[in-house]
């Protein structure tokens, strides 16, 4: 019996659950002790700059770099995530940002940085983050049950959040004793017992039969997949506008400790440490939240409560007020995070899950970057008060999103693909014969034509989402009773894995389409080999063809557009 088994039989639920399982418990550990290192080395890059310049915007700027590189990276990595062994995408990840770490440790020890500098090297270490996170937040499903995936994500961010309760303390200390240099030395050492304990992760793979995807068609497929999933693009729009508004309090904690609360490094190593504190406690009410709350409550609650978190923080002038109300913003902000992450995770099938996470958190990385220069410019041209008072305001209006975009019901679950058996072929095809045109012909009775026709609108959306390009529904104006279904895949391979990308809940839509289908015959399927004009050379007889196939013979059936 695998640990996975084990779990599933003892069938539990809590948020430790998945710390039985002794390939997560290591992989969490060492995953612990790499972000306290990235935390470290954040308190030194943000004082160092804080050293190098007074501007507001370039002390933001050190934020921005670390996080914007998901935001370009994010689909290319998602797609590598799902077309490669996730185990040895992790490890080249983190060797990019150890490398990135280990450079601005020696630039450091020799006083060659610069502030450009400084931004260029977090911006390096935060690739290697890119790259890495869609493989990491993806491989966690490999390592628990379904059931279990909801605390293992729960404590994968609080790993993150213990870091950030000790790290920073520990990176003021440090900065303050020994300088910048030494807290970014710790960084890049603490990237080993990850790296080593990916290195020793028996990862099983699941092999598919069919080829994996070109990288530029997996990134088309993924961006596809998400334009065509209304859960998914609701998720990516309230985690950027989240981000957009909530990332004030991350990057301006710097300045708030020079210049509200009149502190050093000390003071914002207490002030991030009061943010991961609660970041911590608020991952532990994650579970109760959920059987508690709809998914649009559960985030209004959080918006409400970070909005009144980031006005006590804009107006305090003693630091411990401010670590109080940063202890509230901590669990809140962990709260609307892992919720997004949760609702992303169980919305997306295995195939498409790196991506869909990489879009997720481009989105969230993307808002908080784009948010932090925003913020650090107008901390910069009305001082960081107004800056947090207008960020507070923001919030607590952002509930008001939701009559627009609710979000999706918390806890949905996330399901495979359901395999099917490849239809009959009496022409010889290649992996890249195409296109594939299929045409599925229905009889449904007039009286119940506009339920079917809104029947075959989440058809449309499920089909477009795995992989049917063009597609239609067509009513016969000489048989009102005969509709044709039509799409299209470029080639046979991708029709394939079109047809195979469909989980149990899109087939029970399909089935209920179905349904309205009446008469003695069943439904029609007709799957065609598109041919131009000229491209086939010679034809002998067509032989019989199914009942539910109509294929084309040619004598060179490996010419293909």
């Amino acid at each position: 019996m695998t640990e996975v088994q084990k779990l599933e039989t003892l069938g539990g639920d809590g948020i430790t659950a998945p710390l039985r399982i002794a390939t997560f418990r290591r992989v969490w550990l060492a995953g612990l002790l790499s972000n306290m290192g990235a935390l470290i080395r954040s308190v030194g890059a943000a004082w160092a700059m804080t050293q190098m310049t007074s501007s507001a915007d370039m002390v933001a700027l050190v934020q921005t770099a670390l996080t914007l590189p998901v935001m370009f990276m994010a689909m290319p990595a998602g797609a590598i995530a799902d077309m490669h062994d996730r185990r040895i995408v992790s490890l080249v990840s983190l060797g990019i940002a150890f490398a990135g770490a280990t450079a601005l440790t020696t630039l450091a020890w020799l006083d060659m940085v610069t502030p450009m500098l400084l931004l260029a090297l977090c911006f390096v270490v935060g690739s290697g983050v890119a790259l890495m996170d869609p493989t990491w937040q993806s491989s966690i499903s490999e390592q628990v049950p379904p059931d279990a995936l909801p605390a293992a994500v729960a404590l994968n961010g609080m790993s993150y959040n213990i870091a950030r309760s000790v790290g920073p303390a520990l990176g003021g200390i440090v900065v303050a004793t020994a300088g910048a240099v030494a807290s970014f030395a710790l960084n890049a050492l603490l990237y080993l017992p990850l790296m080593g304990a990916l290195f020793a992760w028996n990862r099983v793979a699941q092999p598919s039969r069919l080829p994996r995807e070109k990288f530029n068609r997996a990134i088309i497929s993924g961006v596809r997949y998400i334009t065509n999933s209304p859960a998914i693009k609701i998720v990516l729009v309230r985690s950027m506008v989240t981000g957009l508004i909530g990332g004030s309090i991350i990057a301006l904690m710097p300045i708030v400790a020079r210049d509200l609360l009149h502190g050093g490094a000390q003071t914002y190593g207490l002030l991030l440490s009061a943010f991961g504190f609660g970041a911590v406690i608020g991952a532990f009410y994650i579970p109760e939240m959920r059987k508690r709350l709809t998914g649009e409550a559960a985030i209004r609650a959080c918006s409400l409560s970070m909005g009144g978190a980031l006005l006590a923080a804009a107006l305090s002038q003693d630091s411990i007020l401010t670590a109080v109300a940063l202890v509230l913003a901590g669990a809140v902000w962990t709260m609307a995070w892992v919720l997004f992450n949760v609702g992303v995770q169980l919305s997306a099938p295995r195939w498409v899950a790196g991506r869909s996470l990489a879009a997720y958190q481009a989105a969230g990385s993307g808002g908080v970057a784009i948010g932090s220069w925003g913020w650090g410019s107008l901390a910069d041209a009305a001082g960081v008060e107004a800056a947090l008072l207008i960020s507070a305001v923001l919030m607590l209006l952002s509930p008001l999103l939701g009559l627009w975009l609710p979000m999706p019901r918390v806890g949905a679950r996330g399901e495979e693909p359901e395999l099917l058996e490849d239809p009959d072929v009496k022409l010889a095809l290649t992996g890249r014969s195409g296109p594939l045109v299929v045409e599925i012909e229905y009889r449904v009775a007039q009286e119940n034509a506009r339920a079917f026709h809104n029947a075959m609108q989440a058809v449309q959306l499920f089909r477009q989402r795995n992989g049917a390009y063009g597609w239609s529904i067509a009513r016969d104006i000489a048989d009102p009773t005969s509709w044709t279904e039509r799409y299209h895949c470029p080639t046979w391979f991708d029709y394939l894995r079109q047809r195979n990308r469909a989980t149990r809940s899109e087939r029970a839509l399909e089935r209920e389409a179905a349904a309205f289908h009446v008469g003695p015959d069943p439904v029609r399927v007709r799957r065609m080999l598109e041919r131009p004009f000229g491209s086939v050379r010679w034809k002998e007889e067509i032989p019989d063809a199914s009942e539910n196939d109509v294929l084309l013979h040619e004598s060179n059936p490996g010419r293909s557009r």
